[in-house]
C-alpha cells in the first residue's frame, strides 16, 4: 500500500508539473508573438524614413556634403553596437553574435570600442577584456524607443565629436522562430550609396531640404538602433 500511495503521489506531482509547464509555454508563446509583431511593425517605418533621406540627399542643396553624420573621414577608431539578449537558453543565438563581433575585432588594424546591449554579450566581452565604451542591459522584453535613445545618443555624439570614425550594428535579424541570422552593418557615416534611389517626386520641404535632413538624420540613426534591438 505504501508503494501505491508513493506512486500516486508521484503521478500527481508529474501532472502538476505538466500543468505549470503548459502555462509557461502559453505565456512564452504570447510574449514571442508580441515581440514578433513589434519587430515587424517597425520595418515599414524604417524603410520609409530611408526613402525620405534618399530624396533629401539627392536634392541640390540637400546638405549631403555638409551634415556631419554623412561625412566620411580616415578611420582611426571604430565603434560596434553589440546587441545580444539578457538571457541564455536560446540555442546558438548568443554564441553566433559574439563570434561575429569577436572575429570583426580581430580583423581590424585600428582600436574598436564596444557599446554592449544585453547581458550575454557583455559577459563575453568582459571575459576577453575588450574596450567597452558603454553597457546597457535589462531593457526588458518590450523596450520602447525612449529606452534605446541613450544608446543612439552615445554613437551620434561620439561620431559628431570625432571620437569614433565608423559605427557598426551587430544583432540577430529575425527570419523565423527557428532562424535568427547574425547581421553586421554600418550605421555611421550614413552612406547615400546604400540608400535606395527614391522615385523622382517633386516635394516641397519646409523650412528647406538641408534643415529637414538635419532633423531626420539623427532620427534615422535612432530608429536603426531601436529596430535592431527589437529584432
Amino acid at each position: 500500500m505504501a508503494n501505491t500511495r508513493l506512486i500516486r503521489r508521484r503521478i500527481r506531482g508529474v501532472q502538476a508539473t505538466s500543468k505549470i509547464t503548459r502555462a509557461m509555454e502559453m505565456i512564452a508563446t504570447l510574449k514571442m508573438r508580441r515581440a514578433q509583431e513589434r519587430g515587424l511593425a517597425g520595418r515599414p517605418y524604417s524603410d520609409k524614413i530611408t526613402q525620405v533621406l534618399a530624396d533629401l540627399a539627392a536634392l541640390p542643396g540637400g546638405g549631403k556634403a555638409l551634415h556631419p553624420l554623412l561625412q566620411s573621414r580616415p578611420v582611426a577608431k571604430i565603434a560596434v553596437v553589440h546587441i545580444t539578449p539578457d538571457r541564455g537558453l536560446c540555442g546558438g543565438l548568443n554564441a553566433n553574435i559574439n563570434r561575429r563581433t569577436a572575429r570583426f575585432i580581430l580583423e581590424q588594424s585600428v582600436p574598436v570600442a564596444l557599446i554592449n546591449v544585453g547581458r550575454k554579450g557583455l559577459e563575453f566581452m568582459r571575459r576577453y577584456q575588450r574596450d567597452i565604451r558603454a553597457e546597457f542591459s535589462r531593457l526588458g522584453d518590450r523596450p520602447s524607443l525612449l529606452d534605446t535613445l541613450p544608446i543612439s545618443r552615445i554613437i551620434i555624439d561620439d561620431y559628431t565629436d570625432g571620437v569614433i570614425d565608423l559605427v557598426y550594428l551587430v544583432y540577430a535579424q529575425f527570419i523565423s522562430t527557428m532562424v535568427q541570422r547574425p547581421v553586421m552593418r554600418q550605421i555611421l557615416p550614413v552612406e547615400p550609396a546604400e540608400i535606395p534611389t527614391a522615385e523622382n517626386v517633386d516635394y516641397i520641404y519646409e523650412p528647406g531640404p538641408a534643415a529637414v535632413l538635419g532633423e531626420l538624420l539623427p532620427r534615422f540613426v535612432e530608429m536603426q538602433v531601436y529596430h535592431a534591438i527589437l529584432e
